[in-house]
């Protein structure tokens, strides 16, 4: 353990466009913000070949390439961005500690969490193998589903996100294949009833995937097995989606911090406040209903805004209760 603490008036963990727009609020606004990248610098966008729906780039943009933008932009304000992740967590006292990668200690005014949450997914071999390399795998079909107009898609899950994003597909592809491996939706009645009465929307019950197809580069189809019978069908598709739901990058704050049932942080509605005081939270690591890049990027405002008050709040009460002792 390093025995030199660190004091930082404004922490930021995790990047992403969350966790850099924070980064560029927070250093306009004189606050010198810290930011942590975490395991995957720029966050889960850098895994997207294309964003075409975030404002501003009429021709598009790729994840990686906006991340390095939002980076520099920060930076540009003389945000301290930095390698590293943080390991652990103390929020039971004013001043908020904070372990990097399980040695340097450091002490914080406010904290913005920026963590994200992490799609999850089948674990195939096949279905890792394209989604790294950006042809045909995705977990979202709000932001992937604009490049699958008027082809075949396969979908795998079953619950209301999945029955959700199957619909939304259905508006933009030709067909789409969904795969539920039980005999019924753990969806609500009235999301089942929706996908069920979509004309060109295919259910397939009791199945499971085998295999995503592709020629080495993009998706050309999925094998799949019917868990009854053993028996497996190709299905042709240019895309495969895997609506399964996300897990929240917060355990190390579970002792601390507010979370509702799936781990997701839980803030004062209509801000970005935790239920630790100076602790702030933007981004996926408590939005579970939107998770697109626009709505990251605007809580992460929300964030060094609600920070930056709480901070002049602490500064001004400080002024008032010194100025009781002057003569």
């Amino acid at each position: 353990m390093s025995e030199t603490i660190e004091r930082v008036k404004c922490l930021i963990i995790g990047s992403g466009p969350a966790g850099y727009t924070a980064a560029i609020y927070a250093a306009r606004a004189n606050m010198n913000p810290v930011l942590y990248q975490g395991t995957q610098p720029g966050g889960q966008l850098t895994t997207t070949n294309e964003v075409e729906n975030f404002p501003g780039y009429p021709e598009g943009v790729t994840g990686p390439e906006m991340m390095m933008q939002l980076q520099a932009q920060a930076q540009r304000f003389e945000a301290d961005i930095r390698d590293g992740w943080i390991t652990k967590v103390d929020f039971s006292s004013a001043t908020h500690k904070v372990w990097v990668n399980e040695e340097k200690e450091i002490h914080c005014d406010t904290v913005i969490i920026s963590t994200g949450a992490s799609a999850k997914y089948l674990g195939l071999e096949s279905e890792q193998k394209y989604l790294q390399l950006g042809g045909g795998v995705s977990a979202c079909a709000v932001c992937d589903g604009f490049f699958y107009r008027n082809q075949e898609v396969v979908i795998v899950g079953a619950g209301d996100s999945a029955c959700e994003e199957a619909h939304y597909l259905s508006k933009l592809c030709k067909k789409v294949t969904m795969l539920v491996r039980r005999d019924e939706f753990r969806a609500s009645k009235i999301m089942a009833a929706r996908v069920q009465n979509t004309e060109n929307i295919e259910i397939l019950f009791n199945t499971e995937t085998d295999e995503v197809l592709g020629d080495g580069q993009v998706v050309t189809g999925v094998r799949v097995f019917n868990n009854k019978t053993n028996e497996k069908q190709d299905i042709p598709a240019t895309g495969f989606f895997v609506a399964i739901g996300h897990k929240p990058n917060t355990d190390i704050f579970k002792d601390y911090l507010k979370l509702d049932a799936t781990g997701y942080i839980v803030n004062e509605p209509g801000t970005s406040k935790t239920n630790i005081e100076g602790v702030f939270v933007s981004g996926d690591a408590a939005d579970h209903v939107y998770r697109q890049a626009v709505t990251a990027a605007g809580t992460g405002c929300m964030a060094a805004l609600d920070a930056e008050r709480y901070l002049a709040a602490k500064d001004a009460t400080f002024e008032v209760s010194t100025s009781l002792y002057k003569e």
